[in-house]
């Protein structure tokens, strides 16, 4: 029998679908001039890109940035298995808004990424093109790392105490009696 990370792995491109096609409003809406389409294959994100390599004999290519989804959605996982544990009533409605919690979180973590790619660790003659200033690329940076480190972990484990409110209280009343009789 598989495990469920395997599960989620495989089924990855489904559970990321949604993903992309808020990429593909975002960069529709705010980066037009920057990408010029988002193509998802499996987990990966393919980003190209109005931008050229900077080298003078390939004056018709085009820069294309790959990010890999699976890097922003180990949330969806955690949160399962935080449902599947407190094994509590109604839990495909509470998956379901996790689910919708977390698609704009990796989506988050997969646009900063393609942002830092191409803004910060691509080279001057890359990042030059893209027209971002140092506060921006400042702002970037910490869009990057906000959503590759505290996002996917914070917003499960937050979504999970909202959605199992009653099950904490119980708990909670559970363990004032437990060290009331002590």
């Amino acid at each position: 029998m598989r495990s469920p990370l395997a599960r989620f792995y495989f089924g990855a491109p489904l559970l990321l679908w949604p993903v992309g096609l808020l990429l593909e409003a975002v960069t529709t809406a705010g980066f037009h001039d920057l990408v010029t389409g988002v193509e998802q294959h499996a987990a990966l994100f393919t980003f190209a890109t109005s931008l050229k390599p900077g080298v003078a004999d390939t004056a018709s290519a085009h820069i294309t940035v790959d990010v890999d989804g699976l890097l922003y959605a180990f949330g969806m996982p955690l949160f399962a298995a935080l449902v599947l544990a407190a094994r509590e009533s109604r839990w495909p409605r509470k998956l379901a808004i996790g689910y919708v919690a977390l698609v704009p979180v990796v989506a988050w973590g997969v646009m900063a990424d393609f942002l830092k790619n191409v803004a910060i660790t691509s080279g001057p003659l890359i990042a030059s093109q893209t027209g971002f200033v140092a506060w921006q690329r400042e702002a970037i940076a910490f869009a990057f790392q906000f959503g590759s480190l505290i996002l996917p972990t914070v917003v499960p484990a937050v979504t999970w105490v909202i959605t199992h409110r009653a099950f904490l209280e119980r708990l909670r009343g559970e363990w004032g009696r437990h060290t009331l009789a002590r």
